[in-house]
């Protein structure tokens, strides 16, 4: 169904995205930018919920005794390299795109998201929405989504509004960092003495880097390990007694990450330590009444390299967004004006009327 009158939606997308380029927004430091959209929500109408730098606002009549649907994306940008040739946070309409930090990551999705909230709400809908737009997604923080699930409260769905040009990553990629201990024994380096931590990691370092985790459905490939840092010895002529390195592992959507660290740690006798369960891999089967009604759309699936907020959250989540990964955390990073038209409509098409009851239980 198109939306017959898209260009006033359109009107108010662009004049949002504009103020948010215009207010920096770097993840920790995301208040001034929080304000404003919150204000903004408050003078078209909703009623945003806020904690912290986080806002959120239900659909009228919102029940639990229906289905609800999340809509999020991230208010926080990185910070801009010193190549960008304007001013960045000075947003510029020109040909047809918008250039600007933060207007493709994840502003158009913020400004689609909520301009389709609004459409949304005017009928009487099988689902709850709610319009989420929070902070810390770039450093994948606390004090971001994870923050302010308990005040939403159970969700069916989510919809996680990054750039994958309207496409479906309906798979990511998880990440877990492992802390590698090697012990070994000092000693005199010009003589026989002692156990060398480094050459006692070396067998350990090679299984990283060889061992083959076979299991993928082919969306995400295998997983990958990558040791990306070592720290041994103190000075030249003692043999060193701990050897620590780092691994990064990308975790496809076949294993959790306790799973296929509990994997790891079966197969070496070293002390290793990971950091954090946090950033699962996910996946959405086709099957699920979302990406039925995407593929119906035309829209093509895939499996996305790159981590989000998704990662964070328990429940079933689709990435779908408007602009293209490829110019995010770039010099001079822009979106096409029509990339948000279309995001605004697939999005409603996506979600309008959407029947989630067959996988539903309550």
């Amino acid at each position: 169904m198109k939306i017959t009158n898209l260009q006033s939606y359109m009107l108010d997308a662009l004049s949002l995205l504009k103020l948010m380029i215009s207010v920096p927004s770097f993840s920790r430091d995301e208040k001034n930018v929080a304000d404003m959209v919150f204000d903004w929500m408050v003078g078209i109408g909703l009623s945003p919920n806020r904690k912290g730098n986080n806002i959120w606002v239900k659909s009228p009549g919102f029940s639990t005794d229906k289905p609800t649907i999340l809509m999020n994306s991230h208010l926080d940008t990185v910070k801009p390299g010193d190549k960008w040739s304007v001013d960045p946070f000075k947003p510029i309409e020109d040909n047809g795109k918008i250039t600007g930090l933060g207007s493709n990551d994840a502003g158009a999705s913020v400004v689609s998201l909520t301009q389709v909230f609004r459409l949304l709400v005017q009928q009487e809908q099988p689902n709850n929405f709610v319009l989420a737009i929070t902070a810390e997604e770039e450093i994948s923080g606390a004090n971001g989504i994870v923050s302010i699930l308990d005040d939403i409260g159970h969700i069916d769905l989510g919809i996680i509004g990054e750039p994958t040009n309207m496409q479906m990553a309906i798979a990511e990629r998880g990440l877990m960092v492992l802390d590698c201990y090697v012990d070994g024994k000092t000693g005199h380096a010009a003589r026989e003495e002692g156990e060398n931590a480094i050459y006692k990691a070396i067998p350990a370092i090679e299984w990283f880097r060889n061992h083959p985790f076979s299991e993928s459905n082919g969306l995400l490939g295998p997983v990958k390990m990558s040791v990306t840092m070592i720290e041994a010895g103190k000075q030249h002529n003692v043999v060193p007694d701990v050897c620590h390195f780092v691994v990064d592992v990308r975790i496809n959507e076949c294993y959790s990450n306790k799973e296929l660290f509990e994997k790891i740690e079966s197969f070496l006798d070293i002390k290793v330590v990971p950091r954090s369960f946090r950033l699962n891999s996910s996946y959405i089967p086709e099957t699920h009444p979302v990406v039925k009604r995407g593929l119906a759309l035309e829209l093509s699936t895939y499996g996305s390299p790159t981590t989000s907020d998704q990662a964070q959250l328990s429940f079933t989540t689709l990435k779908i967004g408007p602009g293209d990964s490829a110019r995010s955390h770039t010099p001079d990073e822009y979106v096409f004006v029509n990339e948000i038209e279309n995001g605004i409509q697939i999005y409603y098409e996506l979600l309008n009327q959407l029947d989630l009851s067959r996988i539903i239980h309550k």
